[in-house]
């Protein structure tokens, strides 16, 4: 459905809201490539499978967007599509992208980790689901 950014000191959030609560990771993992760059800038060329569980969605959103921080890191890659998948706690995804490119992409910043500061899971008042939380950049 859409992702956004949200004023944080320092740091910046994000926020991804999704008509399930998988649309809402993967709109959220939008909102983490857009803190370093346009997602439309991204080609989908290459296919990474990331898998995680938690005890609680609210751990697993953030052991997921670090878990897509940890790939965009040790791959030098950029992220710009996502199919999520939640069962009990345990998320399996395939996110396609691009090793980066400094011209075309032109990096803004490089994301350190998800924190669980502003850390928030959970259905809006109008039923879409909403996933947030502050990255350290």
């Amino acid at each position: 459905m859409s992702w956004e950014h949200f004023a944080h000191e320092a740091d910046i959030g994000v926020r991804g809201r999704g008509a399930t609560l998988a649309g809402a990771f993967e709109e959220a993992a939008i909102a983490l490539t857009a803190v370093v760059t346009d997602p439309r800038r991204v080609a989908p060329t290459l296919r990474v499978d990331v898998r995680c569980a938690a005890p609680n969605v609210e751990i697993l959103f953030v052991d997921w967007l670090n878990a897509l921080i940890y790939e965009m890191a040790t791959r030098r890659m950029l992220f710009g599509r996502f199919a999520v998948t939640i069962d009990a706690n345990a998320l399996r995804a395939e996110a396609w992208g691009e090793p980066l490119d400094r011209i075309r992409h032109e990096p803004a910043v490089e994301v350190k980790g998800a924190t669980y500061t502003a850390l928030a899971v959970g259905k809006a008042a109008d039923g879409a689901w909403e996933a947030q939380c502050v990255v350290d950049v």
